[in-house]
């Protein structure tokens, strides 16, 4: 369930998420489908394409694999219930990067729009972040969970969240991540500081 490799775009508008990948779905039912897949976390669904396309939900699904086309590394996504709206938990798909006995670092991708400021200038008593604004691009992000004592918590990305996130190796974790040169919010890092916990724990 680890994947290693980075992510990488294919062309500027065609993400992981908008091409179809080899790989295989698994059901609820116990069964299991092969062939080229699709997935939408926005959504929460998964296709099938072999001589037609079936769509999958992750209420039918426990789990999909899928082939990064850019370095064959495989990606696990699982369906797990998860809070989203504050009001009741509903199973939707999260990526595993890593785990273990205690801990494992989830995660959700999607597209993130950039804009720029076209800017205010001369027009008095205007804030200039509520100008006009251009479209620039997109860009593939990611939000961050950790799965911890039965429950999926979300994390923030700030510093210190990450050794709340963590607990009881704090000086461990530091010294490790400035030996490797490793951030608090890059995902390969993250991946690579969430294995490291897991050892410790060992």
């Amino acid at each position: 369930m680890l994947f290693s490799g980075a992510l990488s775009l294919l062309a500027q508008d065609h993400f992981p998420s908008q091409i179809w990948h080899n790989g295989t779905i698994y059901g609820i039912d116990g069964n299991t489908y092969a062939g080229l897949v699709k997935y939408d976390l926005e959504n929460n669904v998964v296709q099938l394409q072999t001589e037609t396309i079936s769509t999958f939900t992750a209420s039918n699904v426990s789990h999909f694999e899928i082939h990064n086309n850019s370095n064959d590394g495989k990606r696990s996504f699982y369906s797990l219930p998860y809070d989203q709206n504050g009001e009741n938990e509903t199973l939707i798909f999260f990526e595993v990067l890593s785990e273990g006995n205690d801990i494992a670092l989830l995660s959700r991708e999607y597209i993130l729009t950039y804009y720029k400021d076209l800017g205010t200038k001369g027009v008095i008593g205007m804030n200039p972040r509520n100008g006009p604004k251009t479209f620039t691009g997109y860009r593939l992000a990611f939000n961050y969970y950790f799965f911890k004592n039965g429950k999926i918590e979300p994390y923030s990305l700030n510093p210190k969240d990450l050794y709340t996130m963590l607990p009881g190796h704090d000086e461990e974790i530091k010294h490790f991540m400035r030996k490797n040169g490793l951030d608090h919010d890059k995902r390969r890092d993250l991946m690579r500081i969430t294995a490291y916990y897991n050892e410790l724990q060992n």
